[in-house]
Protein backbone atom coordinates (compact mmCIF):
# COMPACT_ATOMS: atom_id res chain seq x y z
CA UNK A 1 0.00 0.00 0.00
CA UNK A 2 2.83 2.41 0.88
CA UNK A 3 4.52 1.78 -2.46
CA UNK A 4 1.26 2.50 -4.29
CA UNK A 5 0.89 5.81 -2.45
CA UNK A 6 4.50 6.72 -3.22
CA UNK A 7 3.94 5.93 -6.90
CA UNK A 8 0.83 8.12 -7.00
CA UNK A 9 2.69 11.00 -5.35
CA UNK A 10 5.62 10.64 -7.75
CA UNK A 11 3.24 10.63 -10.73
CA UNK A 12 1.57 13.82 -9.51
CA UNK A 13 4.95 15.49 -9.10
CA UNK A 14 5.94 14.62 -12.65
CA UNK A 15 2.68 15.96 -14.04
CA UNK A 16 2.67 19.17 -12.00
CA UNK A 17 6.40 19.78 -12.35
CA UNK A 18 6.86 20.31 -8.62
CA UNK A 19 10.48 19.44 -7.79
CA UNK A 20 11.62 16.81 -5.36
CA UNK A 21 15.20 16.85 -4.09
CA UNK A 22 17.02 14.03 -2.35
CA UNK A 23 19.01 13.78 0.83
CA UNK A 24 22.35 15.52 1.14
CA UNK A 25 25.34 13.91 -0.55
CA UNK A 26 28.82 14.63 0.79
CA UNK A 27 30.97 15.10 -2.31
CA UNK A 28 34.22 15.69 -0.49
CA UNK A 29 36.37 17.78 1.79
CA UNK A 30 37.44 21.23 0.58
CA UNK A 31 41.12 20.59 -0.03
CA UNK A 32 42.33 24.21 -0.32
CA UNK A 33 43.50 25.48 3.07
CA UNK A 34 43.25 29.08 1.81
CA UNK A 35 39.50 28.65 1.30
CA UNK A 36 38.34 28.87 4.91
CA UNK A 37 35.50 31.40 4.76
CA UNK A 38 33.58 30.36 1.66
CA UNK A 39 30.93 32.99 1.12
CA UNK A 40 29.86 32.48 -2.51
CA UNK A 41 29.48 29.56 -4.89
CA UNK A 42 28.68 29.30 -8.61
CA UNK A 43 28.75 26.43 -11.09
CA UNK A 44 30.77 27.07 -14.23
CA UNK A 45 28.87 27.23 -17.51
CA UNK A 46 32.04 26.91 -19.57
CA UNK A 47 33.89 24.15 -17.71
CA UNK A 48 32.04 20.91 -16.85
CA UNK A 49 32.00 19.94 -13.17
CA UNK A 50 33.88 23.07 -12.06
CA UNK A 51 32.69 25.50 -9.39
CA UNK A 52 33.83 28.98 -8.42
CA UNK A 53 34.04 30.22 -4.86
CA UNK A 54 35.73 32.87 -2.72
CA UNK A 55 36.31 33.90 0.87
CA UNK A 56 34.41 36.46 2.89
CA UNK A 57 35.77 39.91 3.78
CA UNK A 58 39.44 40.21 4.69
CA UNK A 59 40.80 38.11 1.85
CA UNK A 60 42.58 39.13 -1.33
CA UNK A 61 40.76 39.93 -4.59
CA UNK A 62 40.71 36.32 -5.77
CA UNK A 63 38.45 33.47 -6.80
CA UNK A 64 39.11 29.78 -6.36
CA UNK A 65 38.21 27.02 -8.80
CA UNK A 66 37.30 23.60 -7.37
CA UNK A 67 35.98 20.44 -8.91
CA UNK A 68 32.76 18.64 -7.92
CA UNK A 69 34.61 16.75 -5.18
CA UNK A 70 36.13 19.84 -3.53
CA UNK A 71 39.58 19.48 -5.11
CA UNK A 72 41.51 22.73 -5.55
CA UNK A 73 42.21 23.57 -9.19
CA UNK A 74 43.30 27.17 -9.24
CA UNK A 75 43.56 30.63 -7.70
CA UNK A 76 42.52 33.51 -9.96
CA UNK A 77 43.42 37.08 -9.05
CA UNK A 78 40.87 39.64 -10.27
CA UNK A 79 43.01 42.45 -11.63
CA UNK A 80 42.56 46.04 -10.55
CA UNK A 81 39.75 45.63 -8.02
CA UNK A 82 39.36 45.63 -4.25
CA UNK A 83 37.88 42.89 -2.08
CA UNK A 84 36.11 45.03 0.49
CA UNK A 85 33.41 42.50 1.39
CA UNK A 86 32.83 39.94 -1.32
CA UNK A 87 29.69 37.98 -0.47
CA UNK A 88 28.50 36.10 -3.55
CA UNK A 89 29.47 35.05 -7.06
CA UNK A 90 27.35 34.10 -10.07
CA UNK A 91 27.94 32.89 -13.61
CA UNK A 92 25.89 34.13 -16.54
CA UNK A 93 25.82 35.77 -19.95
CA UNK A 94 27.02 39.30 -20.55
CA UNK A 95 27.99 41.82 -23.19
CA UNK A 96 29.48 39.40 -25.74
CA UNK A 97 27.08 36.82 -27.14
CA UNK A 98 28.10 33.23 -26.50
CA UNK A 99 30.55 34.10 -23.73
CA UNK A 100 30.03 33.30 -20.05
CA UNK A 101 31.00 35.77 -17.32
CA UNK A 102 31.82 35.69 -13.64
CA UNK A 103 29.87 38.22 -11.56
CA UNK A 104 31.48 38.96 -8.18
CA UNK A 105 29.37 40.77 -5.60
CA UNK A 106 31.24 43.22 -3.36
CA UNK A 107 27.89 43.83 -1.68
CA UNK A 108 28.46 43.10 2.01
CA UNK A 109 28.07 45.97 4.48
CA UNK A 110 27.63 44.73 8.05
CA UNK A 111 27.36 48.23 9.50
CA UNK A 112 25.42 49.71 6.54
CA UNK A 113 27.94 52.50 6.04
CA UNK A 114 28.73 52.38 2.32
CA UNK A 115 26.62 54.28 -0.20
CA UNK A 116 28.12 52.54 -3.21
CA UNK A 117 28.47 48.79 -3.72
CA UNK A 118 30.19 47.00 -6.61
CA UNK A 119 29.73 44.05 -8.93
CA UNK A 120 32.77 42.95 -10.91
CA UNK A 121 32.22 41.21 -14.24
CA UNK A 122 34.95 39.30 -16.07
CA UNK A 123 34.96 36.63 -18.76
CA UNK A 124 35.07 33.12 -17.34
CA UNK A 125 38.43 31.42 -18.03
CA UNK A 126 39.06 27.83 -19.03
CA UNK A 127 39.65 25.36 -16.20
CA UNK A 128 40.36 21.67 -16.72
CA UNK A 129 39.20 19.15 -14.17
CA UNK A 130 42.44 17.16 -14.31
CA UNK A 131 44.81 20.13 -14.23
CA UNK A 132 47.25 20.73 -11.37
CA UNK A 133 46.41 23.84 -9.32
CA UNK A 134 47.27 27.01 -11.22
CA UNK A 135 47.70 30.68 -10.33
CA UNK A 136 46.44 33.17 -12.88
CA UNK A 137 45.23 36.75 -13.23
CA UNK A 138 41.95 37.71 -14.88
CA UNK A 139 42.06 41.08 -16.62
CA UNK A 140 39.62 43.26 -18.60
CA UNK A 141 37.38 43.46 -15.54
CA UNK A 142 34.24 45.62 -15.75
CA UNK A 143 32.86 47.37 -12.66
CA UNK A 144 29.15 47.88 -12.11
CA UNK A 145 28.77 50.44 -9.31
CA UNK A 146 25.32 50.69 -7.73
CA UNK A 147 23.32 52.07 -4.85
CA UNK A 148 20.06 50.98 -3.30
CA UNK A 149 16.98 53.18 -3.86
CA UNK A 150 16.02 53.15 -0.18
CA UNK A 151 19.19 53.61 1.85
CA UNK A 152 22.33 51.72 2.77
CA UNK A 153 21.86 47.97 3.10
CA UNK A 154 23.86 44.84 3.76
CA UNK A 155 23.48 42.08 1.15
CA UNK A 156 24.98 38.64 0.55
CA UNK A 157 22.95 37.39 -2.41
CA UNK A 158 23.76 38.07 -6.06
CA UNK A 159 21.90 36.34 -8.92
CA UNK A 160 22.02 36.70 -12.70
CA UNK A 161 19.04 35.81 -14.90
CA UNK A 162 20.48 33.75 -17.79
CA UNK A 163 17.57 34.72 -20.04
CA UNK A 164 17.46 38.50 -19.56
CA UNK A 165 20.97 39.19 -18.12
CA UNK A 166 19.27 41.17 -15.33
CA UNK A 167 21.08 41.15 -11.98
CA UNK A 168 19.17 40.57 -8.72
CA UNK A 169 20.39 41.51 -5.24
CA UNK A 170 18.66 40.38 -2.04
CA UNK A 171 19.28 42.23 1.22
CA UNK A 172 20.16 40.28 4.36
CA UNK A 173 19.14 41.73 7.68
CA UNK A 174 15.60 43.10 7.54
CA UNK A 175 12.71 41.19 9.12
CA UNK A 176 11.43 40.99 5.55
CA UNK A 177 14.37 41.16 3.17
CA UNK A 178 14.12 43.09 -0.07
CA UNK A 179 14.76 42.04 -3.66
CA UNK A 180 16.30 44.53 -6.09
CA UNK A 181 16.98 44.40 -9.81
CA UNK A 182 19.57 45.94 -12.12
CA UNK A 183 18.13 45.56 -15.66
CA UNK A 184 20.46 44.73 -18.50
CA UNK A 185 22.45 46.49 -19.86
CA UNK A 186 24.06 47.70 -16.64
CA UNK A 187 26.23 50.78 -16.95
CA UNK A 188 29.94 50.34 -16.26
CA UNK A 189 30.69 54.08 -16.40
CA UNK A 190 28.10 55.58 -14.03
CA UNK A 191 26.65 54.55 -10.66
CA UNK A 192 23.23 52.96 -11.17
CA UNK A 193 20.29 52.82 -8.76
CA UNK A 194 18.69 49.43 -8.33
CA UNK A 195 14.94 48.89 -8.71
CA UNK A 196 13.08 47.57 -5.68
CA UNK A 197 10.86 44.71 -6.87
CA UNK A 198 9.63 42.67 -3.88
CA UNK A 199 9.86 41.84 -0.19
CA UNK A 200 10.33 38.29 1.03
CA UNK A 201 9.09 36.99 4.37
CA UNK A 202 12.64 35.88 5.21
CA UNK A 203 15.63 37.26 7.09
CA UNK A 204 19.33 36.44 7.33
CA UNK A 205 19.44 35.66 3.62
CA UNK A 206 23.01 34.68 2.74
CA UNK A 207 22.96 33.35 -0.85
CA UNK A 208 20.85 32.52 -3.88
CA UNK A 209 20.97 31.41 -7.49
CA UNK A 210 18.78 31.39 -10.59
CA UNK A 211 18.74 28.06 -12.40
CA UNK A 212 20.35 27.57 -15.84
CA UNK A 213 16.85 27.36 -17.35
CA UNK A 214 16.03 30.77 -15.89
CA UNK A 215 12.78 29.46 -14.39
CA UNK A 216 13.83 28.41 -10.86
CA UNK A 217 15.41 30.15 -7.89
CA UNK A 218 16.89 28.91 -4.63
CA UNK A 219 17.49 31.39 -1.82
CA UNK A 220 19.34 30.39 1.34
CA UNK A 221 19.24 31.51 4.95
CA UNK A 222 21.53 30.10 7.62
CA UNK A 223 19.01 27.40 8.47
CA UNK A 224 16.95 26.71 5.31
CA UNK A 225 16.75 26.87 1.52
CA UNK A 226 13.64 28.19 -0.26
CA UNK A 227 12.55 27.56 -3.83
CA UNK A 228 10.47 29.45 -6.39
CA UNK A 229 9.53 28.40 -9.89
CA UNK A 230 7.89 30.53 -12.57
CA UNK A 231 6.27 29.76 -15.92
CA UNK A 232 8.45 30.89 -18.84
CA UNK A 233 6.11 33.77 -19.68
CA UNK A 234 6.04 35.33 -16.20
CA UNK A 235 8.42 37.79 -14.54
CA UNK A 236 10.42 37.24 -11.37
CA UNK A 237 8.90 40.45 -10.04
CA UNK A 238 5.55 38.66 -9.89
CA UNK A 239 6.86 35.30 -8.70
CA UNK A 240 8.71 36.73 -5.72
CA UNK A 241 5.38 37.89 -4.35
CA UNK A 242 4.29 34.25 -3.98
CA UNK A 243 5.20 31.96 -1.10
CA UNK A 244 8.20 29.70 -1.75
CA UNK A 245 8.60 25.97 -1.16
CA UNK A 246 11.11 24.85 1.44
CA UNK A 247 13.54 22.28 0.00
CA UNK A 248 16.00 19.93 1.75
CA UNK A 249 18.92 21.41 3.64
CA UNK A 250 21.01 20.19 6.57
CA UNK A 251 22.41 23.29 8.33
CA UNK A 252 26.19 23.60 8.16
CA UNK A 253 28.47 25.23 10.77
CA UNK A 254 28.15 28.55 8.91
CA UNK A 255 26.67 27.79 5.52
CA UNK A 256 26.66 30.94 3.40
CA UNK A 257 26.56 29.66 -0.18
CA UNK A 258 24.25 27.78 -2.53
CA UNK A 259 24.18 27.33 -6.30
CA UNK A 260 22.50 25.22 -8.94
CA UNK A 261 24.43 22.54 -10.75
CA UNK A 262 25.13 23.61 -14.34
CA UNK A 263 22.45 21.27 -15.72
CA UNK A 264 19.87 22.17 -13.07
CA UNK A 265 19.75 18.64 -11.65
CA UNK A 266 20.28 19.74 -8.06
CA UNK A 267 22.05 22.32 -5.93
CA UNK A 268 25.35 22.56 -4.06
CA UNK A 269 26.13 24.13 -0.68
CA UNK A 270 29.37 25.00 1.05
CA UNK A 271 30.24 26.46 4.45
CA UNK A 272 32.74 28.69 6.14
CA UNK A 273 35.02 27.03 8.71
CA UNK A 274 34.21 28.59 12.10
CA UNK A 275 36.45 27.26 14.84
CA UNK A 276 38.48 25.38 12.25
CA UNK A 277 35.66 22.93 11.45
CA UNK A 278 36.52 21.48 8.02
CA UNK A 279 34.27 22.49 5.14
CA UNK A 280 32.71 20.00 2.74
CA UNK A 281 31.03 20.36 -0.63
CA UNK A 282 27.46 19.05 -0.41
CA UNK A 283 24.92 18.27 -3.11
CA UNK A 284 21.14 17.79 -3.09
CA UNK A 285 20.06 15.87 -6.22
CA UNK A 286 16.83 16.48 -8.10
CA UNK A 287 14.85 13.24 -7.97
CA UNK A 288 12.27 13.93 -10.66
CA UNK A 289 13.73 15.31 -13.87
CA UNK A 290 10.15 15.90 -14.99
CA UNK A 291 10.27 19.08 -12.90
CA UNK A 292 13.24 20.39 -14.88
CA UNK A 293 12.70 23.06 -17.55
CA UNK A 294 9.45 22.32 -19.35
CA UNK A 295 9.03 19.01 -17.54
CA UNK A 296 9.40 16.78 -20.59
CA UNK A 297 11.82 14.24 -19.11
CA UNK A 298 10.66 11.57 -16.65
CA UNK A 299 14.01 9.92 -15.98
CA UNK A 300 15.22 9.55 -12.41
CA UNK A 301 18.39 11.18 -11.11
CA UNK A 302 21.39 8.88 -11.11
CA UNK A 303 23.98 9.60 -8.37
CA UNK A 304 26.85 8.84 -10.75
CA UNK A 305 25.91 12.00 -12.66
CA UNK A 306 27.20 14.13 -9.82
CA UNK A 307 30.87 13.42 -10.26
Amino acid sequence: MIRIIQYIIASILLVTGRPEFGDRLDLGLISNDLLNEASGLAASRRNPNILWTHNDSGDENRLFAIDANGKHLGTFLIEGVEARDWEDVAVGPGPIKGRQYLYIGDIGDNLSKFDIKYIYRVAEPEVLRNQPPVEATLSEVETIAFQFPDGKRDAETLMVDPLTKDIYIVSKRESKVRVYRAPYPQSTTETITLEYVASLNLNNVVSGDISPSGNEVVIKTYSAIYYWRKPPDEKWVKMFKKDPVRVPYVPEPQGEAVCWRADGLGYYTISEEPGGIPSHLYFYPRLNEGSLGQGKSTQSFRPTQVF
